[in-house]
């Protein structure tokens, strides 16, 4: 054919051969691949050291209003369904490479090094290797905090009553007392005593499982 086609794939390796080589491009993806390596790896060592720094020198006008939560609303959530909101050194569990590229990310588009990270996760996560609900945030300043990332699987929609007795100490002791009567109420008292059951063995056993829920619940609640 007189005007043959065109090769756009050939076309391009010209071009890009006018600017350099092939092998000078493969050393350029190298150098940026090794060195984005060594970032990661920096970051996750600062993930599992502690920091003292308590914000981070954030562009505002590029942070996502939706993501920043006050101290004040992580706390309450914290105690409503028993979690713990402490530094990222405290967790046990692995961090997540796409949580990771978060956080490259945050630091390109502020052109800052993050520091002072917290997770909030169930307090097994911060003592055990699971990577069930964790959050992962960096401090901004005046106690706001800025979601970077979270993972794993969604609470138990049932935890925030679940955990109800935990909130408080009166709620613990109510919950048992409740327990307590029930278990009393449940329990064929016939079966200990030869005659009529009287009021007097009826609360010797309520006093009897108020102490054995009681000990139960100390010994593997806290």
């Amino acid at each position: 054919s007189m005007f043959p086609k065109v090769n756009i794939e050939q076309k391009l390796i010209r071009y890009r051969n006018r600017q350099t080589t092939a092998d000078q491009i493969l050393e350029d993806v190298k150098t940026i691949l090794d060195e984005n390596d060594h970032a990661r790896e920096q970051l996750k060592s600062k993930i599992s050291q502690p920091s003292i720094l308590k914000e981070n020198d954030f562009n505002l006008d590029l942070l996502e209003a939706d993501k920043i939560f006050h101290i004040q609303d992580i706390k309450k959530l914290c105690v409503d369904y028993r979690l713990r909101f402490l530094g990222a050194h405290f967790f046990k569990g692995s961090i997540p490479e796409e949580a990771i590229s978060k956080m490259r990310h945050l630091e390109k588009m502020h052109n800052t090094s993050l520091e002072g990270l917290k997770i909030m996760a169930p307090a097994k996560l911060l003592k055990l290797e699971n990577a069930d609900d964790p959050l992962l945030f960096a401090p901004i300043g005046n106690d706001y905090y800025y979601l970077i990332h979270k993972w794993g699987n969604d609470l138990n929609p049932f935890r925030k009553w679940l955990m109800w007795p935990y909130k408080t100490f009166e709620n613990l002791v109510f919950t048992i007392f409740l327990v307590s009567i029930f278990l009393t109420a449940i329990t064929p008292m016939q079966a200990f005593t030869k005659g009529e059951v009287t009021n007097t063995e009826y609360l010797l056993m309520f006093l009897f499982m108020f102490k054995a829920v009681g000990g139960t619940v100390l010994f593997y609640g806290f």
